[in-house]
């Protein structure tokens, strides 16, 4: 019995000297250091290349210079640093150096440098996170026709109808036309047109970001004058449309002595102004079309001779009348 257990004991003992060895030679799986590791596989030159800023994020807030940005990198609390993007568009960034982020948008920038950071062996798999602290230009410039002109200080994104209110709404003389200029882009203005209609007026409140600037257009003006009951400039209202009837009627109608067929339409061309005869009462019979009118249009309505002839006859009978009746008290 002493003897078997023996056996068995060195039998194990081989076994355990055998694989001792082998067991060696086994790596031991260790844990990444909490700083950067160097890259272990080569990365193709295109990975370095930032993505332009017409790719993507159309629309968005995009980086520009003065803005102050928090640059992190998750697991690296050592490279957590705060940089502000010169004029030329470059911020100075850890290891790297100065990196162009002008014109990026957030994602853009955090997507370029992580990708900056592992072609050149800084980092294996970062994720970096960029959050703008200060904008350069914090207020959006609202300018035209609105009740108070001014730089208004927003904070990200707002609407355009947000910054309409914050300048006190529209003037009675504001059109239907915004330009807005971008601060990345003012070569590129985009118009948008108000509308009374509550859906298509949905899509013209749009975003509005710091550093844009909003100009509000003037509505056209309509001139009536002649032998109308209010004769005067009257504003074409924010659908950007008028008529004749309409300016007519705004006009106080034609007046007694009116002559309706002689009525014209002076417009201003490239060539100077036209004269367009009116059938002015067909129009309001209804037997010719509307005619549509157009900003410094001029309505001119002359006066008929006879009628006029008449009705200072009569104004005269009148006031013989009226004198005499006076004479005899």
């Amino acid at each position: 019995m002493k003897t078997r257990r023996f056996a068995t004991a060195s039998t194990a003992l081989l076994i355990c000297i055998a694989l001792a060895p082998a067991a060696a030679q086994t790596p031991v799986q260790s844990q990444e250091p909490a700083g950067p590791t160097p890259i272990v596989a080569p990365v193709s030159p295109d990975a370095t290349a930032a993505p332009r800023a017409g790719d993507s994020g159309e629309g968005k807030l995009r980086l520009g210079p003065g803005d102050l940005l928090l640059f992190d990198v998750y697991g690296v609390p050592d490279m957590k640093t705060e940089t502000r993007i010169a004029g030329g568009g470059e911020a100075m960034l850890p290891l790297i150096g100065p990196f162009k982020l002008s014109g990026l948008t957030p994602e853009e920038a955090q997507s370029a440098l992580e990708k900056r950071y592992v072609a050149d062996g800084y980092l294996k798999n970062p994720h970096i996170s960029i959050i703008i602290k200060e904008y350069a230009t914090q207020g959006v410039t609202v300018l035209g026709e609105v009740n108070k002109p001014g730089i208004y200080p927003i904070l990200g994104p707002r609407r355009l109808f947000d910054v309409i209110s914050a300048a006190s709404g529209l003037t009675k003389g504001a059109g239907s036309a915004v330009t807005i200029t971008r601060r990345d882009r003012p070569g590129d203005p985009i118009t948008v047109n108000f509308s009374q209609d509550p859906v298509q007026a949905l899509t013209s409140n749009v975003e509005v970001f710091p550093g844009d600037t909003v100009l509000v257009s003037r509505a056209g003006v309509v001139y009536v004058t002649g032998e109308v009951g209010r004769p005067g400039g009257y504003v074409m209202d924010n659908n950007g449309s008028l008529t004749v009837l309409q300016a007519l009627a705004l006009a106080g109608g034609p007046s007694h002595v009116a002559k309706l067929n002689s009525a014209k339409l002076i417009r201003k061309t490239q060539q100077g102004r036209q004269e367009v005869p009116l059938e002015l009462a067909k129009i309001i019979s209804d037997k010719a079309p509307d005619v549509p009118l157009q900003g410094d249009d001029i309505l001119f309505i002359p006066s008929s001779a006879a009628k006029s002839a008449a009705r200072r006859s009569l104004e005269s009978i009148v006031s013989i009348t009226t004198g005499l009746a006076i004479y005899r008290r």
